[in-house]
């Protein structure tokens, strides 16, 4: 198997697009990229120049951003220029900063030509907003990823439960429906499907067979070229 593709996932939050892309890249020997946290990267970066977008452009287009997989943690970590930056970017500020950069056009394009460029060399693994549709338009396959808001809002729940924070169910699935919506209808990078992305709807499925199923079709597709 020596022919390697480009896979990208989509889908609203919730639905274990992350998971799924570990799953593949870790079976497949691939790259992964996760958009939501390179979002995040460029916010901690414009945050701690004190600086614009615009004013940070040269900077950022020199910024060295990959993933690398940690064993111990199963988790694949975020590195800026090759330091380990996964938890810096996980406070509140951060993403806050994120949300409010990730709806302006010029960063959408900066994140989307900079994934272009690395997927120029085929064997990523790329998941969140945009990727079957804007950032991976030639992805070999495509996966779209569709959840009950009940079963998102129990799975998320559960996670929140477990890290200690107080908040109830109603709040949490209120919270995935209402960015539902604005995932649909925002107007700057609305989820769309990509017409030729294959429907995973894992509302009734575990882990193991959402990743189970996800291989075969990604196997199926490097057989074929």
């Amino acid at each position: 198997m020596n022919s390697k593709i480009n896979i990208s996932i989509d889908g609203h939050a919730g639905c274990g697009k992350g998971t799924l892309a570990k799953h593949l890249a870790k079976s497949l020997n691939y790259s992964y990229f996760d958009t939501g946290a390179i979002y995040r990267a460029l916010a901690l970066l414009m945050m701690n120049n004190k600086l614009g977008f615009t004013e940070n452009f040269n900077y950022l287009n020199k910024i060295k951003i990959e993933f690398k997989y940690n064993e111990t943690n199963d988790f694949f970590e975020l590195y800026i220029n090759d330091e380990l930056a996964e938890y810096l970017i996980k406070t509140d500020a951060v993403s806050k900063k994120a949300s409010e950069i990730s709806k302006t056009n010029e960063v959408n394009n900066f994140v989307t030509n900079l994934l272009q460029k690395i997927a120029s060399e085929k064997g990523n693994v790329v998941f969140g907003r945009d990727t079957g549709t804007k950032v991976l338009p030639n992805a070999e396959l495509k996966i779209y990823m569709i959840t009950n808001p009940e079963v998102r809002a129990k799975r998320v729940f559960e996670e929140l439960k477990n890290k200690n924070i107080n908040i109830s169910y109603d709040e949490v699935l209120r919270n995935i429906k209402e960015n539902d919506i604005w995932d649909l209808t925002n107007a700057v990078s609305p989820i769309v499907k990509a017409d030729d992305s294959i429907i995973l709807d894992n509302t009734n499925m575990t882990k193991e067979e959402q990743g189970k199923l996800a291989l075969t079709w990604a196997k199926g597709v490097i057989s074929a070229l």
